[in-house]
């Protein structure tokens, strides 16, 4: 399993909490913690964190390219549509 490590703000939009919540819960929860080379702490998520994280991204990729079809197909419907409207006022 990769080793996934998210900045305290990161880690709140996963609990669903804000920064300093997220930090107490990572502390209590004894996950490891480091302070990077840009100055950000982050933390190391467990495997049952993880998968909860790439469930969460797998989610919205799923959802954007769900969007994304129904538009594709709104277009194609659309073009499908139009050369009966057009017959339509021809012979109507």
């Amino acid at each position: 399993m990769p080793q996934i490590w998210l900045t305290y703000s990161e880690f709140a939009a996963l609990m669903k909490c804000d920064p300093a919540e997220a930090r107490q819960a990572s502390i209590a929860a004894g996950l490891d913690r480091r302070k990077s080379r840009d100055g950000l702490t982050r933390v190391k998520l467990t495997q049952p964190l993880a998968e909860v994280f790439f469930d969460i991204v797998m989610r919205q990729f799923l959802e954007r390219e769900m969007t994304a079809s129904a538009a594709r197909l709104r277009t194609v419907h659309e073009q499908m549509v139009r050369p009966f409207a057009r017959a339509e006022r021809l012979t109507g």
